[in-house]
């Protein structure tokens, strides 16, 4: 039980990242089959519709932001947008990489590329975005 309390935050931050992932691979490849879009621009729209969840997951349940201000909010949501949009472009060229270059299904680089993106969040989340102020 201790090692639970003691983890909380990271084992809270798999749980919300396990379902923004799952909102993010479920768009995704439904586009892939019901459009003729090419992949980047249905990678994009499932990052658009998963980064909306994410925020307000991780705000609320992961990092318990304390933000209550217009102005700390349009902060930490455009910090949170900043460093999520690194990881699409990250995403993207893992994308780019086994699909072009590879010759590897859509939907297994999707999910290989979720797993890089999951890593760099968590990270850019609790040192860029809901960092705690009394650590600093």
């Amino acid at each position: 039980m201790k090692l639970i309390q003691s983890n909380k935050q990271i084992i809270s931050y798999l749980f919300w990242g396990v379902l923004t992932t799952v909102i993010n691979i479920i768009v995704f490849v439904f586009l892939q089959k019901c459009t003729s879009w090419d992949y980047f621009i249905n990678n994009g729209i499932a990052w658009i519709v998963s980064v909306l969840f994410a925020y307000v997951t991780n705000r609320k349940w992961v990092f318990n932001s304390k933000s209550n201000s217009l102005k700390e909010y349009l902060k930490e949501f455009i910090s949170f947008s900043v460093g999520r949009f690194a990881s699409l472009l990250i995403e993207d060229f893992i994308l780019w990489l086994f699909i072009n270059a590879l010759g590897i299904n859509s939907n297994i680089a999707k999910i290989i590329g979720q797993i890089a993106v999951i890593v760099f969040n968590y990270f850019w989340s609790k040192l860029a975005v809901f960092k705690n102020k009394k650590d600093c």
